[in-house]
């Protein structure tokens, strides 16, 4: 293939993710995990940060452990950090905006992984975090959704809530719904 085509060819990452997390959706919560490992190790460890951001946010729901929940939710923020923090070059990158619009659901996420783990100050923190960057999120059904999701977890927080003992995430049942891959 000449340069220039490959160059224009159609990125298949975020359709192979949105594949899984339909899958995902439909109930195959392992076989949608192992999926999103086999293309976790094709993308890898330094492969582009918008698709190491959103493939750590979906597979991290498809975690049984709280602690393997909260470790693929620190990738994707990492991730996300990459293409938002004050390097030149992250403003150029085409997914910027894409990981500022995800950063909220990033944020809210961990709050409710260190409140299962029965760590308050941090799901706090990170809580905080979530409101602070949901304010830059437009008014429309996803924005609305994360902020919900943002008040829920904080009165959840503020009534001492579920802990680590939680039956349900805090994000659970009418949670935003995710950013497109």
């Amino acid at each position: 293939m000449a340069q220039g085509q490959e160059q224009t060819a159609p990125d298949a990452v975020p359709t192979r993710i949105g594949q899984v997390v339909m899958l995902h959706h439909a109930g195959d919560r392992e076989e949608a995990r192992d999926r999103f490992l086999v293309l976790w190790a094709e993308i890898g460890e330094h492969g582009d940060a918008l698709h190491r951001c959103t493939l750590a946010h979906y597979l991290a729901d498809t975690q049984d452990d709280p602690a393997d929940e909260l470790a693929w939710d620190l990738r994707a923020l990492s991730a996300a950090e990459e293409l938002t923090g004050e390097r030149p070059a992250a403003a150029r990158h085409p997914g910027a905006l894409a990981a500022r619009v995800l950063t909220p659901s990033l944020h809210l996420n961990l709050a409710a992984d260190y409140d299962r783990l029965g760590r308050r100050e941090a799901a706090r923190a990170h809580l905080g975090r979530a409101r602070a960057a949901a304010e830059h999120l437009a008014p429309d059904r996803y924005g609305e959704g994360v902020r919900a999701a943002i008040d829920r977890l904080g009165r959840r927080l503020d009534d001492g809530g579920h802990g680590p003992d939680a039956p349900d995430r805090p994000d659970g049942p009418g949670r935003p719904p995710r950013q497109r891959p």
